[in-house]
């Protein structure tokens, strides 16, 4: 009678054994694959929902200062703190950036455009009628080019020869002209100062005299920053004046409320 040989029965049944054995180890991985995939839904979800908040807010937030500032373009807006979802159901923005630039003067006596304007927001909420829209605090940076403020004071200035001075220089009928430097402060109702002015350069005559005092007289006041923001100080830069701002209870109106 045949008997199968015992070694051959063995390495029949550990092949056997072998063979299935990856069945079970997929079958036995399948669970944890499934609960990993489920967790990962769970994270990356809510993640892409909040961001699609996030970029609609942003969105409306600038086309609402575009059309409060009357700017060209509309600013860069970033909502910062997550989740935002949770922000806008509680109807308050926690910290709020806003980089907006070319903000039109509309002064018609010496107007100063503001080339860029950058903003610090703090708890954000808009009023309940969407009149407007109010930060608890703010701080605030505007960068002022000398080509404007040449325009605005009527002569051509550019940085003076040392800081917070400005240089200007006055043609003269006969003669190289005169340079003089002046000194910008910040004074109150947000207004730049132009005080102490000095001769550098060429003599002047008391006609000069007269004309630069006329000039540097009355300080140019900056119209178009959002109401709450005080000017706390100025610097001088290489293109132009840089005004920082600080305040309280800082509100943004639509354009014709603003007008109104």
């Amino acid at each position: 009678m045949y008997r199968p040989h015992p070694e051959y029965r063995d390495d029949f049944a550990y092949q056997d054994d072998f063979a299935y054995e990856p069945d079970a180890a997929r079958t036995h991985r399948q669970p944890l694959v499934i609960a990993l995939a489920a967790l990962c839904a769970l994270i990356l979800v809510p993640v892409a929902v909040d961001r699609v908040v996030a970029a609609r807010v942003e969105s409306g937030t600038a086309e609402a200062f575009q059309e409060g500032m009357g700017t060209a373009t509309r600013p860069e807006v970033h909502v910062r703190g997550i989740p935002v979802l949770t922000q806008v159901a509680a109807g308050t923005l926690r910290h709020v950036d806003i980089s907006a630039h070319d903000i039109p003067a509309d002064e018609t006596t010496r107007p100063l455009p503001v080339t860029e304007l950058d903003l610090k927001l703090d708890d954000l909420r808009k009023s309940d009628d969407g009149s407007e829209a109010r930060a608890r605090s703010a701080e605030a940076t505007a960068r002022l080019s000398y080509t404007d403020v040449s325009d605005a004071l009527g002569l051509e200035v550019s940085q003076g020869d040392r800081p917070g001075r400005i240089s200007a220089r006055i043609a003269m009928p006969f003669g190289d002209g005169i340079a003089v430097t002046v000194k910008v402060s910040a004074v109150s109702g947000n207004r730049i100062a132009f005080e102490d002015f000095r001769v550098t350069s060429g003599v002047l005559p008391s006609a000069g005299q007269v004309l630069l005092d006329k000039i540097f007289e009355q300080p140019i006041q900056l119209r178009n920053i959002p109401d709450g923001l005080r000017l706390r100080s100025v610097t001088t830069t290489d293109d132009g004046l840089t005004a920082h701002f600080s305040g309280t209870s800082v509100t943004f109106l639509p354009d014709d409320a603003a007008q109104g």
